[in-house]
């Protein structure tokens, strides 16, 4: 217990030290500055919930006010070219699973330096996400919905990873006048005991047709400041395990301060042999939203879907439907966000179910 407070203690006061070592206004962005090639910027999440999840079998709801993400951010740059990030978290504090978490604590999310040698070619090195698919890479601080789909993160926990992300090297770069990005990976993946069984391989290709985006992550709405369309498409394989995905997506500004934005996802998971916990499996996934930029409100719908190619009976095919608002205060650094989600199970024996969620989100970055 002495340790962990120890722990807290010092992971406190390097948060405040580094924000007293900068005087910045009030809107611009914490950084802390060596020299002209050297300087750190930082950043904090916070996304607090209040869910209330249908149980299939006794029809009641459960009840859980929770901290779905508590994140601390550093990147920056310690030489020309070469960058890093680093990202902590402590999800899911409070909720009752089965019983209440107090603590979960803080995990090592991302860890990866990179160094640039051109536009058309970087390398990264450490822990990063996975690049399977465009809502797998969308940025939590910006989701069109409430969370990432289910359907985005069906390999997440059967090929080890830590919430969709492998330690490993990625070379990353801009092409085709920077429309076409690559990302193309090598990766840990499921390491078996008393064997020497493949890396994991990963490569996602996007175009953008209009802006070109650039960074490790994608934003899911952009509160019609930044006209973005493009396709994607991703592949992660290890031994017979096979996960391809093709994606859709649009930020769209429309009469100067409203947006249109929409994502649509096929993916196509096959575990094999190798990882039978992933059965072979189509899902898909739509989601839109409009932003009334006068009212600062962002209604939101979503539907999504699984379907297994050979599933014991009854099936175990289901779908999800979502509908929904966000509420922007202060843009995404402050912003409240209600949803209602309906799970129908294609097997009548299952009840369908609720799950209504209200969240709070706080960010700076």
């Amino acid at each position: 217990m002495a340790n962990r407070t120890m722990r807290s203690t010092v992971f406190g006061v390097l948060v405040i030290a580094a924000a007293l070592l900068v005087a910045v206004p009030a809107s611009a962005q914490v950084v802390m500055k060596v020299n002209d090639n050297v300087f750190f910027r930082f950043g904090i999440q916070i996304q607090s919930w209040a869910d209330f999840l249908q149980d299939a079998t006794t029809r009641g709801y459960g009840e859980n006010l929770f901290i779905r993400r508590a994140r601390f951010l550093v990147t920056g740059q310690v030489a020309p070219n070469v960058t890093f990030f680093f990202q902590t978290d402590n999800p899911n504090v409070g909720k009752a699973a089965p019983t209440k978490s107090l603590t979960t604590g803080f995990l090592l999310q991302d860890a990866w330096a990179e160094w640039k040698l051109s536009d058309a070619f970087m390398l990264s090195g450490g822990e990063m996400l996975v690049p399977l698919s465009r809502a797998e890479l969308t940025s939590t601080s910006s989701f069109l919905t409430l969370d990432i789909s289910p359907t985005a993160t069906v390999f997440a926990t059967p090929t080890a990873t830590n919430a969709t992300r492998d330690t490993g090297f990625q070379a990353k770069g801009y092409v085709v006048n920077g429309r076409l990005e690559y990302r193309a990976a090598l990766f840990q993946g499921v390491r078996l005991a008393g064997t020497r069984n493949a890396f994991r391989r990963s490569v996602y290709l996007q175009y953008d047709f209009f802006e070109k985006e650039r960074g490790y992550v994608y934003p899911g709405t952009t509160l019609g400041k930044r006209k973005i369309a493009g396709v994607s498409a991703g592949y992660d394989g290890q031994n017979k395990y096979k996960s391809w995905t093709a994606n859709a997506f649009a930020t769209l500004p429309l009469n100067k301060v409203d947006e249109f934005a929409g994502l649509v996802e096929h993916h196509r998971y096959n575990g094999g042999t190798f990882i039978p916990a992933i059965p072979d499996q189509k899902d898909e996934l739509v989601e839109l939203g409009y932003y009334f930029g006068a009212l600062k409100l962002q209604p939101f719908f979503k539907v999504e879907s699984q379907k297994f190619s050979a599933s014991t009976t009854p099936s175990k095919d289901v779908t999800r439907m979502g509908v929904g608002a966000h509420y922007y205060v202060s843009g995404q650094n402050l912003k409240f966000t209600g949803q209602l989600l309906r799970v129908k199970p294609k097997n009548n024996s299952i009840h369908s179910t609720n799950e209504l969620t209200v969240q709070m989100q706080m960010w700076y970055y």
